[in-house]
């Protein structure tokens, strides 16, 4: 989905290279329970929606105008199967039903309480984060060594173009670590090895 079909504010968002990424990272089923932790604008919730034709989104969010944003995504695209949850993680997510998929778009300093909520929840819960600054990569790493958990991590730079004086220039977006664990084998995997 085009980053400029969302109502953005001043609110970070997911943008369109890498959210397509993130999504093909958490290998969702129509079925998924997924819970989009620090939602933004909720452009992962309302592009992963789609492919839940039988299951639910949890964009959860603690600031007012990113839950504002969320809820006219929502409307504007028609997504009724996202619930828009106020409040901050872990606390927020404790009454949800347990996730089958988690996408971390922001911890706001919880993220070992958060990684140890979603696996008390569902062992094989499948996580994928979006991290860009060097020190949230590595707490993320720290509560997976902690955890023995092997991740796949994918450093992602992406260059946009803008017109100056006739001529395209490419410039460059921030890099992102796109970090994936967990999970249940594919049910078709069987059928391709």
């Amino acid at each position: 989905m085009r980053d400029e079909w969302m109502i953005r504010g001043r609110v970070p968002m997911t943008k369109e290279e890498v959210r397509a990424v993130s999504v093909s990272k958490l290998e969702l089923s129509p079925d998924s329970v997924l819970w989009d932790i620090g939602a933004g604008t909720g452009s992962v919730s309302v592009e992963a929606s789609f492919f839940l034709t039988e299951g639910q989104v949890f964009a959860v969010e603690k600031k007012p105008e990113a839950l504002e944003l969320i809820e006219k995504n929502k409307e504007k695209f028609g997504r009724e199967n996202i619930t828009v949850v106020a409040g901050e993680a872990p606390q927020a997510l404790e009454g949800l039903p347990a996730p089958t998929h988690a996408f971390l778009g922001g911890a706001s300093g919880h993220m070992d309480e958060i990684i140890g909520l979603l696996l008390r929840k569902n062992k094989k819960v499948r996580v994928t984060a979006n991290i860009i600054s060097l020190e949230s990569l590595s707490e993320l790493l720290a509560c997976l060594k902690k955890r023995q958990i092997e991740a796949e991590i994918v450093s992602m730079q992406t260059a946009r173009s803008r017109l100056a004086a006739g001529h395209h220039l490419m410039m460059g977006q921030n890099p992102v670590y796109i970090i994936s664990f967990g999970g249940e084998e594919s049910p078709w995997a069987e059928e391709y090895s």
